[in-house]
């Protein structure tokens, strides 16, 4: 699936939500900011999480009493209306897309129609990579070659400490070519293919929703397992599979 084709088909659903709703005429108050990483993750046991190394931000929506967040790269400023939000250009406009993002896991969250839009803190992370390999052990426990793709520290220990073949991908040079726990961290770009074609299971962050390469693990010969909150309202939006336990450990 091309970008224009996921993104057009995320928007108009999203647009039928408001309708649905009545939200569409309603000047609804969007006000999104980067969090820093204490306010977004907490204190952490370990210090290699990409936002903690200054690789990402997290961006915050809030509308009405929800809030959305989102991993990015491309982190902006935004005040304005939920109309707005929906003239966003989300193939080429990488900083509106991730504004468009946490808008829309807000007002999802808001709704009721999606969980998860707030990111786990302090030894929160910990808590879900030990949740997911119990997740892992009961839904896919035939599943022994697993590809990583993000590089998601707590979730790759686990993941070389569970006796699976691992590999995983990211698209920051500074992780390229690292051993991370064990596991060489690989190009994303250059060893895509290779990845899917080894793999009985890839486990896929979220965060690709907002860089855009979400479209290279849609309609691929292997299954994939979104993780993560980024994609919380897309998921929902979209029917694709996602898991996270970011509510349990979630603190406000």
């Amino acid at each position: 699936m091309m970008q224009g084709e996921f993104y057009g088909r995320l928007k108009e659903s999203f647009r039928q939500v408001l309708e649905t709703y009545h939200l569409e005429q309603v000047p609804v108050l969007v006000t999104c900011r980067a969090l820093s990483p204490e306010e977004a993750i907490g204190t952490t046991r370990r210090k290699d999480f990409p936002i903690l190394t200054g690789q990402e931000v997290m961006l915050q929506a809030q509308v009405g009493n929800g809030r959305g967040q989102v991993f990015t790269s491309s982190p902006s400023m935004f005040e304005g209306t939920l109309d707005e939000i929906l003239d966003i250009d989300l193939v080429s406009d990488a900083s509106g897309r991730s504004l468009f993002i946490a808008s829309m896991n807000a007002v999802m969250q808001d709704l009721g129609l999606c969980t998860d839009t707030v990111h786990c803190r302090s030894d929160g992370p910990e808590n879900c990579a030990a949740d997911m390999r119990g997740f892992l052990d009961s839904k896919y426990s035939d599943r022994q070659r697993i590809g990583l793709v993000g590089y998601q520290p707590s979730l790759l220990e686990m993941l070389s400490k569970s006796g699976r073949s691992v590999r995983v991908l990211d698209l920051n040079p500074a992780n390229i070519g690292e051993l991370r726990y064990g596991i060489r961290v690989e190009d994303g770009t250059s060893e895509r293919d290779s990845l899917v074609s080894w793999a009985d299971l890839i486990l896929c962050t979220g965060s690709t929703v907002c860089n855009g390469s979400i479209v290279l693990y849609l309609d691929v010969p292997v299954d994939v397992l979104f993780f993560g909150i980024s994609l919380s309202g897309t998921a929902a939006l979209m029917n694709l599979p996602r898991v996270c336990f970011a509510e349990r450990y979630e603190n406000p």
